[in-house]
């Protein structure tokens, strides 16, 4: 006998009214219509709202927001022009205050219902005095549309580009970088990339901006290495572009999402910048991970710092140390401290950065962290007094929760940018021997939904 197809009580394009009583990791509304949940991108919780479902699935649905019937307390007027077709922000819809109240809450929500810890402080979430102009790195795909060259971030779930004159979240620098090259390319008649049939030249404008030096980059990523008329690009570019310092081209000619290939070459000038965090000063290549709100950076770091309590006795290991920001912090008050990246680049960039500081008490060793380490603890005999993790949004592999579990260090300091899997991670290692004491949220990506974390545990 036939199964009988369960009837949904929604259908694409009707129009319902909905109670928002939560907030959806990238910050949607979320409603339920006769039990039957629906996602609300632009609505917030303890509204009332009338919206138009455009997909229907089994157990949830998605709908696009028609009409406020009852405001929330946090809602905002976002004042990018474009805010509503770019996906570059998902935010700007609330107030400041109520973002960092999204945030904290969505740390809360994900420690316990994936963690299980519910008696975990979660501190407020320490956001930016002004909450702007803070990336210092963009990386904008260039097209056409229509016949005319545009450059700016992709409309949400979609490859449109929308074009932007600037961009609220970018240092102004950044839009004066992307603006001028993109009238160079028109002026000079040099192609722009067309993904769909993988012809024409110029992929992404990337900017890099030294937010406390000045210094810029301007990286090309182009589908091929001969570019025409660069002379004249290059001079166009240097006369036009104050605080320049460094002209790139990168060369991607694969069929891929991923922004940069395997190949990069100086142009012009310097091959990298420079800036600091606090008072260390680090170099940037064209490639390097760094993180890109630089003020924030300097607080994230402090806090990771403080919860570490070192006292110079203690030796530190780093996983995912990247370019080793987070290593020459700790260098400075520990005995000495181990930094592990899979990058080969990243590891060359953190020998290079601790060099450019005299930091001496540190070294860095190229590898998976889940095999590095357990190799180091299992051969070397390596033992730590802290250890410190900062992963990628997968979270740490099973393996190297292992081997901290098994050398026992007294504090564990975790860095993470996903609340899903900071809770998984917290709960495996509160199983086996270590105490969450607290958890600092701390609001890196102002107008967006990421949120990171500093979380202290202790053995127990």
């Amino acid at each position: 006998m036939a199964k009988v197809k369960a009837q949904l009580p929604v259908e694409k394009n009707q129009y319902v009214e909905l109670d928002i009583t939560g907030q959806g990791h990238e910050g949607e509304g979320v409603g339920r219509y006769q039990d039957y949940t629906l996602f609300v991108p632009g609505a917030i919780r303890g509204e009332r709202i009338r919206a138009k479902v455009t997909k229907v699935n089994k157990n949830y649905g998605f709908a696009r927001l028609v009409e406020v019937l009852q405001a929330s307390e946090f809602r905002a007027e976002p004042p990018c022009p474009i805010y509503h077709r770019c996906g570059g922000c998902n935010l700007q819809h609330m107030t400041y205050e109520g973002q960092l109240a999204h945030k904290r809450q969505l740390v809360v929500d994900a420690l316990a219902r994936i963690g299980k810890l519910e008696d975990v402080e979660v501190l407020p979430v320490l956001g930016m005095d002004e909450p702007w102009k803070y990336r210092n790195k963009s990386q904008v795909p260039v097209g056409l549309v229509n016949g005319k060259v545009v450059a700016g971030f992709y409309a949400p779930r979609t490859h449109e580009i929308i074009d932007m004159e600037g961009c609220l979240i970018q240092h102004p620098y950044s839009d004066e970088i992307v603006g001028k090259v993109k009238r160079a390319l028109v002026d000079l008649g040099i192609p722009v990339y067309d993904e769909v049939s993988h012809q024409g030249l110029v992929r992404h404008i990337v900017a890099r901006v030294g937010y406390h030096t000045g210094e810029t980059m301007v990286v090309l990523v182009t589908n091929g290495r001969k570019i025409p008329r660069v002379e004249e690009l290059v001079s166009r570019l240097r006369m036009e572009i104050g605080h320049l310092v460094s002209i790139i081209q990168n060369v991607n000619t694969a069929v891929t999402n991923v922004i940069f290939g395997p190949d990069t070459y100086t142009l012009w000038g310097k091959d990298r910048i420079e800036d600091r965090i606090g008072d260390v000063r680090f170099s940037i290549s064209a490639r390097s991970f760094f993180q890109v709100n630089p003020v924030q950076t300097e607080v994230l770091y402090g806090k990771a710092l403080e919860y570490a309590q070192l006292t110079g006795k203690e030796t530190v290991i780093d996983a995912y140390c990247g370019i080793g920001t987070i290593s020459l912090f700790l260098a400075r008050k520990a005995k000495h401290v181990v930094g592990v990246e899979v990058v080969e680049a990243a590891i060359e960039d953190a020998k290079r950065n601790a060099e450019l500081n005299g930091i001496e008490n540190v070294g860095f060793l190229e590898g998976e962290a889940e095999k590095v380490i357990p190799r180091l603890y299992e051969e070397r005999g390596l033992r730590a007094d802290v250890v410190v993790v900062d992963p990628p949004r997968k979270g740490c592999d099973e393996a190297l929760l292992s081997t901290i579990v098994d050398m026992r260090p007294e504090r564990v300091v975790y860095v993470s940018c996903n609340p899903s899997t900071l809770a998984r991670d917290l709960r495996f290692l509160e199983d086996r021997g270590y105490k969450t004491q607290e958890v600092q949220p701390v609001d890196m990506f102002p107008h967006t939904y990421h949120v990171e974390c500093v979380t202290l545990l202790t053995l127990k």
